[in-house]
């Protein structure tokens, strides 16, 4: 049932008049009528009945007008509620992290965000932003990262805010002949035992670019997707291997930049068309940002 027709309903029982529930609601008495007849046909019963020269509730309008009194409170209840969600957001947000940008922002995003209403329930999740699609079926907002030269996983069903950009760097052995190096040619990695992600990853697409530019496929002796495995091979002379530059922690390795390509990975957020108009998502968002410029203000540009 309608209800608006059921205030009026409310109306007419308290006001006692078609008239004065006209009055009382800027409408005319007529409208008035016709409302309370459409009513009455949801209703599937007849509401009210002649008095004299007014009209008075039936037994079914009495009790239809306790229930409408139920009714109206509890959306009174929903708009304070709502109320109280649009003057300090609150709620559970399902947030979905690929694991190295997790490390990076999450610990600094949930220290945002303590104090306030709103929870983060994170978990990590190693797709590449192909799947994205697939993960907002499940979660509010994703956070994925794309190769410098892939297009953004926008779309009509997707939203996109992007973050920051990462370099992607060489990470080596210190005794590794080009470790002496300031910066490293494409050309001089030709001969290199490779350790590289899985296909679909920014640091493979990267690693893609290597056999474009050199016309020699790359030898990747291992493909790992943690980065601190791939580290400890790397420490240990098993090869070398491209890194987003803020994952790199061990202290045993050497990062040196790339010359001769724009290597480099894109950190997007992903949510649903009209997200940002949740009072939580958007707190989660902006935390997300003001978080990514934080973590690159401290960066330098070079390694």
């Amino acid at each position: 049932m309608n209800v608006e027709r059921l205030r009026i309903l409310a109306e007419l029982a308290d006001r006692g008049t078609v008239a004065s529930v006209a009055e009382a609601m800027s409408m005319t008495p007529s409208a008035v009528s016709q409302q309370l007849k459409l009513l009455a046909r949801e209703a599937g019963v007849t509401l009210l009945e002649p008095h004299g020269r007014r009209l008075r509730l039936t037994d079914a309008g009495r009790a239809l007008v306790l229930r409408t009194d139920d009714v109206l409170a509890a959306l009174a209840r929903a708009a304070a509620e709502m109320d109280r969600y649009r003057a300090s957001p609150q709620g559970r947000v399902r947030v979905a992290l690929f694991p190295s940008g997790a490390a990076l922002l999450l610990p600094g995003v949930l220290t945002r965000l303590a104090g306030s209403d709103v929870d983060i329930d994170a978990r990590d999740e190693d797709l590449p932003a192909s799947s994205v699609p697939e993960l907002l079926a499940d979660y509010d907002v994703v956070l994925t990262h794309r190769d410098d030269r892939a297009p953004s996983t926008a779309g009509p069903r997707i939203e996109v805010t992007t973050l920051m950009r990462e370099p992607i760097d060489l990470v080596l052995h210190p005794d590794h002949a080009l470790a002496q190096h300031e910066k490293v040619d494409l050309r001089e990695l030709t001969d290199e035992r490779w350790i590289s992600v899985r296909g679909g990853f920014p640091v493979d697409d990267v690693l893609l670019s290597v056999a474009a530019v050199t016309g020699v496929e790359p030898r990747v002796v291992q493909r790992i997707n943690d980065f601190r495995v791939t580290e400890t091979l790397v420490a240990a002379g098993h090869g070398v291997a491209l890194m987003p530059r803020y994952a790199v922690v061990h202290p045993g390795l050497v990062r040196r930049e790339l010359s001769g390509v724009r290597a480099g990975r894109i950190y997007e957020l992903a949510t649903r068309p009209g997200a940002r108009r949740l009072p939580a998502i958007a707190a989660v968002l902006d935390a997300f940002r003001a978080e990514a410029e934080f973590r690159t203000a401290l960066w330098p540009s070079a390694p």
